[in-house]
């Protein structure tokens, strides 16, 4: 195949892609709506004196049936539209001259960073049981490849010199498995945030299908305890050694290593504050959700709001022959 061919395939996929997506986001609005008859079961009550016990009739076995049909279609729905995920990306780098890996500006980084939490939640999906996370992790990809295609797309284009590295595989990977255990943790926190602070409301509508609170805090902090030390080793590790190697120095003052930094230090005292001072519930979860702003606020928003990031991300890099690189990911 011609690279041409292969980026038409990456662009095909990766529209095929959010279709099945989305197919997979109405499934699991339908089982939803279905748990929601099964979490409300009918009870006839006797008509004899004051008193009288009200006898549950249990969840309508149609109902529980379609309930479970449709959580096994949104998980394959989701299987599928990842593996589609992984091929847009697989042929996103086989359509550049040379060969290279999917990772030379932002529209591939978010495809790559949304395929990355896609994986997580089905490899995750049955040791924790996060079911009751489908609609908002298929949301979340969903609407971040519409942006990635409606504002982010940019056309192949081959890598700068100093993209030509092993160190651009092993920073960006490791950037991108920590961006989806925070986004994980995150959604978590959120969820969290909602069950407590309307506790009268967790038990109906979509909040009575996702665990208890406490559950939902060891859940976040599993995540980032997982995802922290990925970080560390992407920014603390991989980044300088790269950026060494690149520029000549191991820190530059990029606003995107600056940010990188503070997104480690929100995500250090998310942690240190549970091991010692024993945060838990809301502070942690309000913590947790800085951290992550800060995470996406540093892959996205640098882009737009920084004229002097030698990370930046525009169209039309490739023809840009000095030491501040446009349409690429560098070093962090």
């Amino acid at each position: 195949m011609t690279d041409a061919a292969w980026e038409a395939l990456s662009n095909q996929a990766v529209a095929a892609a959010g279709v099945v997506y989305f197919l997979a986001m109405i499934a699991h609005l339908v089982e939803h709506a279905a748990a929601r008859r099964v979490a409300e079961p009918a009870s006839v009550a006797s008509g004899g004196p004051a008193g009288a016990v009200a006898v549950d009739t249990g969840p309508e076995p149609e109902v529980t049936r379609r309930r479970d049909m449709f959580a096994r279609l949104g998980f394959l729905l989701t299987l599928i539209a990842a593996g589609v995920h992984l091929l847009s990306l697989v042929a996103r780098g086989l359509a550049a001259d040379p060969n290279r890996v999917p990772w030379g500006n932002m529209y591939e980084f978010t495809l790559s960073g949304t395929f990355v939490v896609a994986a997580l939640y089905l490899l995750l999906h049955r040791r924790f049981s996060l079911g009751w996370m489908a609609p908002i992790v298929v949301g979340v990809v969903l609407t971040l490849l519409m942006v990635a295609v409606i504002w982010l797309y940019a056309p192949i284009a081959p890598l700068t010199e100093a993209l030509y590295s092993p160190w651009l595989v092993i920073h960006v990977v490791s950037a991108i498995i920590a961006t989806g255990a925070f986004t994980l943790g995150g959604i978590a926190s959120l969820l969290f945030l909602l069950k407590d602070r309307r506790p009268e409301a967790a038990s109906r509508g979509y909040l009575a299908r996702v665990p208890a609170a406490p559950e939902l805090d060891r859940l976040s902090y599993r995540m980032h305890a997982f995802g922290f030390p990925v970080w560390t080793f992407a920014v603390l590790i991989t980044g300088p050694i790269w950026a060494h190697e690149a520029w000549a120095s191991y820190w530059n003052w990029d606003p995107k290593e600056v940010w990188a930094f503070i997104t480690w230090v929100v995500y250090a005292a998310y942690l240190h504050a549970r091991a010692t001072a024993g945060w838990k519930g809301r502070n942690a979860a309000l913590l947790a959700l800085l951290g992550l702003a800060t995470l996406w606020f540093n892959f996205i928003g640098i882009n737009f709001f920084s004229t002097t990031s030698q990370h930046s991300y525009a169209e039309g890099a490739a023809a840009q022959p000095s030491a501040v690189v446009v349409g690429t990911v560098e070093p962090s």
